[in-house]
């Protein structure tokens, strides 16, 4: 038998790569959408003009309030992440796209015409249930419908649509940040969403979804239309589907079933750990305390900064796209962890010192270094370590473990700096010892069990 042509993406299938990952670019994008606006969303900074909507041109709140306002997408990503399985497996793959296209966009258009604190509340966490569902969901379907002669590759894609929203909404920001456009920052999330779920109809389901859920021929199709090279007159070798022993396809399986069952014990265990790994790094943490340390190399430029250090974090995802093949999953996650932890013990040292370009330089170095591995890595494990009846589900509870994960880091940084420092500006460096620490011993454990 003359050996399988490799395939690629056709035409069409490079539009559904696209259409996909604007969901995790609308993650990304809302991480940081009210980062630039602060000062004028919450009448910090005022202006006599009068808005073009004819609405306030800011919103007055407190701090505290402020900080209810951003924490609340992480409490709707869990929501999302948690109950993320139920619709993909119901609704299917695209129906779920297109639950979370309607929330970004109801929640987005909320927020950009809320004249009180109430209704932009409610908009934050519409916004972020669409982003927990999202989160989950953008990983699986680009497996899906990926080759796999290029699937990993395709994978770091997930990541990489992250970043970019993260840079986009802080570009977009920074020239809207007035108190009579800055609620465009969020009529363009809305926007985008409307487009994405009006082109759905003409994007196709996920071959796999369709062939686990009785229709085959339809699987087929899809495959046709999504590669090159794909063969409609038999099943496609598709490493997603092959692990199903004897062709029976298991029935999915719900979030307590995964916690429950002895066979699943190891897949949950190594998605669960490479999410806590990844947020427990503290990148949230880094990215949000290098304001003030690079503002001290250079002075006057702190809303830069931010920017900087968004593109530096889009350009390192490059690499990934043409090693994860090449070198591999664990070697290139394994490179990646080691440089961020000595990252984290460099910008530790530097600030207990005084040497400011130290943390200056280490900062730079640990962003590049989780962008390049840690970042986009456990993505592309989540659909290859788990099996294909319970994909959705192990997904769900490590997705949702990453958001439980990413919302005590934010709480806790801060209170550990200053307990850890005991008050003195010369030990501020204390806390990256500890999240270094806590990075070296959760990868530990994944190294272990990841093969």
């Amino acid at each position: 038998m003359a050996p399988r042509e490799q395939k690629s993406f056709s035409s069409f299938g490079i539009a559904a790569c696209a259409w996909i990952l604007v969901t995790s670019f609308q993650y990304g994008y809302h991480i940081s959408a009210l980062n630039q606006i602060q000062a004028v969303l919450t009448c910090k900074v005022t202006g006599n003009d009068e808005s073009p909507l004819g609405l306030p041109n800011c919103i007055p709140m407190t701090d505290a309030q402020f900080s209810a306002l951003t924490s609340v997408f992480s409490i709707g990503g869990l929501i999302g992440s948690a109950g993320a399985n139920v619709v993909m497996d119901s609704r299917g793959r695209r129906g779920a796209l297109r639950i979370s296209a309607a929330l970004t966009a109801l929640g987005a258009f909320l927020m950009a015409i809320a004249s009180a604190y109430t209704p932009l509340l409610i908009g934050r966490l519409l916004v972020g249930v669409a982003a927990g569902v999202g989160i989950c969901l953008t990983p699986i379907f680009i497996a899906e419908v990926s080759p796999a002669r290029i699937r990993g590759k395709v994978g770091v894609f997930t990541q990489f649509s992250i970043v970019v929203g993260i840079m986009i909404t802080q570009l977009v920001g920074f020239k809207l940040a007035t108190p009579t456009a800055w609620r465009y920052v969020l009529i363009l999330s809305g926007l985008t969403a409307v487009a994405q779920f009006s082109i759905s109809p003409t994007m196709i389901e996920s071959p796999v979804w369709a062939i686990r859920n009785g229709d085959p021929e339809s699987g087929k199709l899809y495959h046709q239309k999504l590669w090159k090279g794909a063969d409609l007159r038999s099943p496609d070798e598709d490493p997603l589907l092959a692990r199903d022993d004897d062709d029976e396809r298991q029935d999915a399986v719900s979030v307590p079933h995964a916690l429950r069952s002895s066979e699943l014990r190891l897949p949950l265990t190594i998605v669960s750990l490479a999410m806590v790994s990844q947020q427990v790094s503290g990148v949230n943490a880094v990215l949000y305390y290098s304001n003030d340390i690079l503002s001290n190399v250079i002075p006057d430029l702190g809303p830069y900064i931010s920017i900087l250090v968004t593109v530096v974090n889009v350009v390192m995802t490059f690499p990934p796209i043409f090693l994860i093949e090449r070198v591999g999953r664990k070697k290139l996650l394994t490179a990646s962890v080691l440089t961020a932890v000595a990252g984290h013990g460099f910008i530790g040292f530097g600030l207990d010192n005084g040497f400011v370009v130290m943390c200056s330089v280490a900062i730079l170095v640990f962003i590049m270094a989780f962008a390049s591995g840690l970042g986009p890595v456990p993505f592309i494990m989540l659909p290859e370590v788990s099996p294909p009846h319970a994909v959705s589900a192990l997904t769900s509870i490590a997705l949702s473990m990453n958001w439980v994960c990413n919302f005590i880091v934010g709480l806790s940084f801060l209170p550990l700096r200053n307990f850890l420092s005991g008050g003195e500006v010369e030990y501020e460096g204390r806390v990256f010892y500890l999240f270094g620490l806590l990075l070296l011993i959760s990868y530990l454990a994944l190294y272990r069990l990841y093969k």
